[in-house]
């Protein structure tokens, strides 16, 4: 009974919402509606993200880090006191961790550091960026065509099954892609107020914001640069002013971005010249061993954008060949092509890799709906457009409903989460303990002061870590540590 409670009460919440985005649609107090529809997408995400534990992927590794960078903001750590010899290679159990660029980890530590170290605090950084990002898409869109595209293209967002399995941690890549998200949507944003308005400022927030989604994911956040010149083109820049800002842009990304890739190369050495190797190693061997084939991203379009993106998407191809000088295709399409090429020829594929053309996508089919209600597609049909239009926005739910799950609640703390809460309220949780033999060693560090890994050791290993101060602890049964019995 809970359950269907939940789901209703969820289903109920989504639907006043859309019905005061839609009134203030009709009142034509576009902003308050795109807010309807962020204040929608906040509640969707907030249930995504109310699960008891870490999830098993990457994000158990990004909550450990960005806790113990509390402590120390520039000195990242997985293991904060490695007891054990580690290979400073294997990114899931060494003691230096610059795998992933420094910001994602940052706003996590902060959020850590204002709401306590648990399992919510590490995802409302992103809940609060995907939303804002349902109303920038607004923005963009209405911006570059009208306000109903944007409010479409917001609450396709919002409705979004990627973006809900990214916000709650349930795919690869989590939070990492919706800061990277942010970063790029904000960027686009900046860029187009830029070339609308001609203020400079708009300029150097864009150039810092890029330099912030490098710190999230590197190099791909440079997608922007093109876009910007797009822009720029389509509203007239002359190529003086173009020089100028571009110079001045370029500046200020590298300002922001350099100085932590020089920090890391000069401090540890090792553990960057690998990071940096294994970055360029994902162009040409599957890390993941996913065994994805080139046309992955042009098939899982259907997936994350709904079956019928392909129609959407053909037609503004040809839309942008036919209207050759109108950059607001181009750029659009740019934001698309060049991400979904470059990865489709890097052998390492995850879904989550083409995430931040989300936006770009969503206005793209919101363009073709508006088309479609205002008769500017030729379809000798009425009941085939009609059929369209349900079905573009039909498919899409359909993905959220089966990605959100509402009438399952939320699942029940497993037992290896309780033991570890046990653990951590006991008066065992020092900096002085060593949990052997579980399963969950990341997780136990995540809520506990104590350092843990999964297998069992010796016991001349374990005589020397007492020896030293140490008390050990072994799981025998389930997760739950008991201390070992030295004799």
């Amino acid at each position: 009974m809970e359950l269907i409670l939940s789901g209703v009460l969820l289903i109920v919440f989504c639907a006043s919402m859309l019905w005061w985005s839609r009134s203030l649609y009709k009142a034509n107090k576009y902003d308050l509606s795109a807010v309807a529809l962020v204040v929608m997408s906040i509640g969707l995400y907030a249930f995504m993200a109310s699960t008891w534990s870490l999830q098993p992927w990457d994000e158990r590794y990004h909550a450990l880090v960005a806790k113990n960078l509390m402590s120390h903001p520039f000195y990242p750590t997985l293991y904060e006191n490695p007891i054990l010899p580690y290979d400073y290679k294997q990114w899931a159990g060494n003691h230096i961790w610059v795998h992933k660029q420094p910001v994602t980890l940052w706003g996590i530590a902060a959020s850590l550091k204002l709401f306590g170290t648990n399992v919510i605090a590490v995802r409302l950084p992103s809940i609060l960026m995907a939303s804002a990002c349902v109303f920038m898409t607004y923005r963009i869109g209405r911006k570059l065509f009208n306000p109903r595209v944007g409010l479409m293209a917001a609450f396709f967002f919002t409705i979004n099954g990627l973006i809900f399995d990214l916000v709650g941690a349930r795919m690869a890549t989590d939070h990492v892609d919706v800061f990277f998200l942010f970063f790029v949507t904000l960027s686009v944003l900046c860029a187009l107020n830029f070339a609308q308005t001609r203020k400079y400022w708009w300029n150097l927030l864009c150039g810092l914001f890029i330099g912030m989604a490098i710190l999230c994911k590197w190099l791909p956040a440079l997608i922007v640069l093109p876009i910007w010149l797009l822009l720029l083109l389509h509203y007239k820049w002359s190529f003086k002013q173009f020089f100028f800002h571009g110079v001045a842009l370029v500046l200020v990304v590298v300002l922001v971005a350099l100085p932590w890739q020089l920090y890391i190369h000069a401090n540890f050495p090792l553990e960057a010249a690998w990071e940096s190797k294994y970055n360029v190693m994902h162009l040409y061997q599957d890390l993941e061993n996913t065994g994805k084939p080139f046309y992955y991203y042009a098939d899982v379009m259907r997936v994350s954008f709904g079956e019928l993106i392909y129609i959407p998407f053909i037609w503004f191809i040809v839309q942008a060949f036919r209207k050759k000088k109108d950059g607001r295709y181009w750029t659009l399409l740019i934001w698309v092509i060049i991400p979904f090429l470059f990865f489709s020829f890097s052998a390492t594929k995850l879904q989550g890799y083409i995430a931040f053309c989300s936006s770009a996508l969503f206005i793209i089919s919101a363009l073709f709906i508006d088309k479609l209600l205002n008769k500017e597609i030729k379809i000798k049909w009425n009941w085939l457009r009609y059929a369209l239009l349900v079905l573009l926005f039909a498919l899409p739910v359909r993905y959220s409903l089966e990605r959100l799950k509402p009438f399952q609640g939320i699942p029940k703390m497993p037992d290896w989460q309780s033991d570890i809460h046990d653990f951590e309220r006991s008066p065992d949780n020092t900096s002085d303990a060593v949990i052997f033999n579980t399963e969950h060693p990341i997780e136990y560090m995540f809520h506990t002061n104590a350092t843990a890994y999964i297998g069992m050791p010796t016991e001349s290993l374990m005589d020397s870590l007492e020896n030293v101060g140490h008390h050990v602890f072994i799981v025998k049964e389930g997760n739950r540590p008991e201390k070992r019995d030295s004799r």
